[in-house]
């Protein structure tokens, strides 16, 4: 199958997924907030924040795994392939059994000296972060077979388990509307139980489907390799622990100067923001494997071109879904939720664009990691992102409202991404003025401006039901056109009409074309 093809396919597939869960997972999250109540659901998220920020992580590592799994799947040596998958699969398990540790250690200090957290609620909270900690070791002692799919462009079983797992936690969801149990304590140990079944499922898979996937440690055990790819995934873990630490930092900040109320609100805004995130890293996840692959060939020029389509393309579809989001999201999470804790509104709007300036250059960390010189960069971003919580916490403890924690992080991604472009500069030799001009403005111009057409509706109509649809349909009509003809050379404008048409040739349903006479 041609390299176009299989990523309209994946991306495809994907997308599928993505349309499936994101309804599902919105639904579920205001049956468990209704279930929980706001002080229970804002001690989960504090709790067990660390699992949902774990995604950054898993990411990371199975990007480190994948790289060398591409590698050795376009040179076609299956004996090579054999010695990374199985180095992996023990790599990644004493990773595993290394934050299981920290994490169990990490958390005795934190429960008795930093959180805030209600006495009668403190045991139950505690059980929650063991649940947590199982959850994490099994999401990492799957990044191989995660890896592998990702090398493979396996993405049908990759959105069938995504489905699985949505409909799995939304089965929970309905549950807990029902049980008589502590139901803080039920929603943690069956969440932890979903990622246990999945490594299952994508174990019992690829082990039968991919040769270089059946664990045979001591066979294919090569030391030299497994060194090279600790230190590879240690500077990637560490890139991504930065990102985690980061916004579990800011909510056990903002736990300890506002109390667990507030968590609700963070955890609300997260929810919203990975939602809208999936479109975009979507269609990462179906272009990373050709980027990587491109720069494993030796074609940089590729390589660079995939990425700056891939940053550029990942910030118009986040920008596409989040213009009205943004606009309207006092109503919108009316509807969503009934009861919105207080400060959530700010929280949405800046946690968005905090996500949207991010994407600006998402495609040149890939182009980075392809390259594989990642230390000093990896430091460097990581110390950038971490300068986020003393920022926060001096602001806060001069009496700043809370949600200039997300003010301060917007400044800071700014001041990364920027850095990102110098680092791109110099590993894969981008030209700066290049990517600043076609990648960066050419990707702003027309999204603000669609942003100021679709504020009109804002002018002439009050708030409410209708005026949704109605911001809705200006922002999608503004942004598509903006887009297509501020935000797209001729070379990208063709490329995408003949994506659509793939798409459109893969339906099962035809449109009758007339014959003529």
């Amino acid at each position: 199958m041609q390299a176009a093809n299989r990523v309209v396919l994946n991306t495809g597939a994907l997308y599928g997924r993505m349309l499936i869960t994101m309804f599902i997972a919105l639904y579920a999250t205001r049956l468990v907030l209704n279930a929980l109540g706001a002080e229970d659901y804002g001690i989960f998220n504090l709790v067990s924040g660390v699992i949902v920020m774990l995604s950054f992580l898993n990411v990371a590592m199975t990007i480190s795994t994948q790289r060398y799994l591409s590698f050795y799947i376009g040179a076609g040596d299956q004996e090579k392939l054999k010695q990374v998958f199985n180095s992996s699969v023990l790599l990644h398990f004493l990773m595993g059994i290394t934050l299981v540790i920290i994490f169990e250690v990490a958390g005795m200090y934190f429960f008795e000296r930093v959180l805030n957290i209600p006495a009668a609620r403190l045991g139950t909270a505690k059980i929650i972060f063991h649940f947590t900690v199982i959850s994490t070791f099994f999401t990492i002692v799957s990044v191989p077979y995660d890896a592998t799919l990702n090398a493979r462009e396996n993405m049908f079983l990759i959105a069938a388990i995504g489905i699985w797992e949505a409909l799995a936690k939304l089965g929970i969801a309905i549950y807990l509307q029902y049980t008589g149990y502590d139901k803080l304590i039920i929603y943690g140990a069956l969440t932890a139980a979903v990622t246990v079944i999945s490594l299952i499922i994508k174990r019992t898979y690829c082990s039968s489907k991919y040769q270089e996937a059946r664990v045979k440690v001591r066979k294919y055990f090569n030391k030299g390799l497994l060194r090279e790819m600790f230190s590879y995934a240690g500077w990637n873990m560490f890139g991504a622990g930065s990102v985690v630490a980061r916004n579990q930092g800011l909510a056990m900040i903002l736990n300890v100067f506002f109390g667990a109320i507030i968590n609700a609100a963070y955890g609300i805004a997260n929810q919203v923001n990975s939602q809208l995130s999936y479109f975009s890293v979507t269609m990462l996840q179906s272009l990373n494997p050709q980027i990587i692959k491109s720069e494993g060939m030796g074609d940089r020029p590729r390589m660079l071109r995939l990425a700056m389509i891939a940053s550029k393309f990942s910030f118009f579809l986040l920008s596409f879904f989040s213009i009205p989001v943004i606009i309207e999201m006092p109503i919108i999470l009316k509807l969503w939720l009934k009861n919105v804790p207080d400060h959530t509104i700010a929280f949405c709007r800046l946690i968005i664009i905090v996500s949207l300036i991010t994407q600006l250059t998402v495609g040149l960390q890939v182009a980075i990691q392809s390259v594989g010189r990642i230390k000093v960069y990896q430091v460097v971003v990581s110390l950038l992102l971490m300068l986020n919580l003393p920022v926060s916490y001096f602001l806060l403890k001069a009496g700043m409202p809370p949600h200039v924690v997300l003010v301060s992080a917007i400044c800071i991604e700014a001041i990364t991404c920027s850095y990102r472009v110098l680092a791109a500069h110099k590993l894969t030799g981008l030209a700066i003025g290049d990517y600043l001009r076609k990648g960066v403005l050419t990707s702003l111009m027309p999204v603000v401006l669609a942003f100021g057409i679709s504020l009109l509706p804002q002018l002439v109509m009050h708030p409410g039901f209708v005026r949704l649809l109605v911001t809705g349909a200006v922002s999608s009509l503004s942004i598509f056109i903006c887009v297509k003809f501020l935000g797209l050379t001729a070379y990208e404008q063709e490329k995408i009409e003949g994506i659509i048409m793939k798409l459109l040739s893969k339906l099962p349903i035809r449109l009758p074309v007339a014959k003529a006479n």
